[in-house]
């Protein structure tokens, strides 16, 4: 049975997900290179741990949420890390949106040392992790992810198994390129209202329950109304994802058009100096006529 829980990537998603895994029982160990950054968790109730491999080596299941494919690399492959130093039995899941071969090398280097592996991002954003209303897609063994059904109820209401190693990341692929139409679709619209002399609170209000509807527009519409830029996701991860996504989709040699083009305004966001800025900061590249 699963009952202390580590935890490492505690930021805008990862401390509420451990938030919220602590409410439901669960006895939550930590680690992070500033720990400063993590006091409130500690006094919380949390308990600190002075290295990476003293937290894998005392806990039952450890849980990552880290930035970019690299992070979790060193998190789990390096010396030190969480697969040298985690004893068997061990859990370790992934919940970074990584990549899928990424996720299939982990799993091997796992099992190998008697580990069980799951590759598990989540989707929902920072009020979905708040909420403990995330959608959580699974990859590796079915009795592995059945095992650990209590974390992932914790933490989400969407628990989907997948299928194997790296399945949950493909999954996730999908919904980011999803997710990349649909967000350039509410900026586009808001930008031609805006055009047409339309106030953007009168434009929201009219289509909100309409055929338009989506999390994408109920999410994001009144931020950019507010000329609220902060990060429920920021651009520079969701341009971290897209860039797998194109990566994999290439690999199947499908195009995909649109995401393609989404991407490539995103990074001339980046370029801009607006990486650090949540997604619906897309609509300042249709605003700036480039």
């Amino acid at each position: 049975m699963i009952r202390k829980v580590g935890f490492v990537g505690l930021g805008i998603m990862g401390k509420p997900m451990a938030r919220n895994l602590q409410k439901a029982g669960f006895e939550l160990h930590i680690w992070a290179r500033h720990s400063e950054e993590v006091q409130d968790l500690v006094a919380g109730g949390m308990a600190w741990h002075e290295s990476l491999a003293d937290l894998a080596a005392s806990v039952d299941a450890q849980i990552t949420i880290v930035g970019f494919p690299p992070d979790v690399e060193q998190v789990y492959l390096e010396k030190g890390g969480i697969l040298e130093s985690a004893k068997p039995g061990t859990y370790v899941i992934d919940m970074t949106t990584s990549s899928p071969t990424l996720a299939q090398k982990i799993e091997a280097a796992a099992t190998a040392r008697g580990l069980h592996a799951l590759d598990a991002p989540v989707t929902g954003g920072d009020t979905g992790a708040r909420n403990g209303t995330l959608s959580i897609m699974a990859g590796g063994a079915e009795e592995d992810f059945e095992a650990c059904l209590p974390l992932f109820k914790a933490m989400g209401t969407s628990i989907s198994y997948m299928g194997g190693p790296g399945f949950g990341q493909h999954t996730k692929m999908a919904n980011q390129i999803m997710i990349a139409g649909a967000i350039a679709g509410v900026c586009e619209g808001l930008s031609y209202a805006q055009a047409k002399g339309i106030e953007l609170q009168k434009i929201f209000d009219a289509v909100k329950e309409g055929s338009a509807a989506g999390t994408q527009l109920s999410g994001y519409a009144p931020r950019i109304i507010k000329d609220d830029w902060a990060p429920g996701f920021k651009i520079e991860h969701f341009v971290k994802d897209l860039r797998i996504a194109r990566r994999e989709a290439e690999s199947e040699h499908l195009d995909l058009d649109m995401m393609r083009q989404v991407l490539q305004n995103y990074e001339n966001l980046i370029l801009r100096g607006m990486g650090a800025n949540g997604t619906q900061a897309l609509i300042k590249f249709y605003e700036s006529g480039d």
